[in-house]
């Protein structure tokens, strides 16, 4: 695989749902607390360099009414959530600088602000991790292809509920839409 090269100018980072209540999951096959040491040192060293990072958190509104539910063969997921449920883990920040996006589903663009600030800023590639891969970086991964973003995807910086999801989601759809990568190789680059 040869090195990546990143645009220190045109790139940011976009972190999908490290939160106390999804980082709290049990996660494969990265256990949560290796991706959010991961994606925490990618962090520093994107905010070390001056560039954008983007922390994306997932929660219902107040009222919950704003939630999907479509016909669907798999049972719904019905759980309380703790009133910390959509905080972002304290290894993520956020930092000053940092932008923090609340979505609504599993995806980060649609009803958010996350493709307008990227665009104000001049990014052309995101750097794209968290958990779940196959749901909200997967759902996030899609929008940002079909709207032109080049893309890369931190191997180790994200984790599914198991590893065939995970392993499915990197090797079958993320490199037809981008570069799959490692922390080191994230890092390297940033010099």
């Amino acid at each position: 695989m040869e090195p990546i090269r990143i645009d220190k100018e045109k790139t940011a980072l976009v972190v999908i749902d490290l939160q106390k209540g999804i980082v709290g999951m049990t996660s494969a096959p990265h256990a949560s607390a290796d991706v959010v040491a991961n994606a925490s040192s990618i962090a520093k060293a994107f905010r070390a360099a001056g560039m954008p990072v983007f922390l994306v958190r997932v929660t219902p509104s107040a009222d919950g009414r704003d939630g999907l539910h479509p016909a669907m063969d798999a049972e719904p997921m019905h759980f309380s959530r703790p009133e910390d449920w959509a905080e972002i883990v304290p290894e993520m920040g956020p930092e000053a600088g940092d932008f923090v996006i609340t979505k609504r589903q599993w995806g980060a663009f649609y009803g958010t602000e996350l493709d307008l600030q990227l665009r104000r800023r001049g990014i052309r590639t995101i750097v794209l991790c968290g958990i779940s891969t196959n749901i909200g970086v997967e759902s996030t991964a899609r929008f940002a292809y079909e709207y032109g973003y080049d893309q890369v995807f931190v191997e180790d910086a994200s984790a599914a509920r198991s590893e065939d999801e995970h392993v499915h989601a990197m090797k079958g759809i993320f490199t037809r839409m981008g570069r799959v990568r490692s922390t080191k190789e994230i890092l390297e680059a940033l010099g």
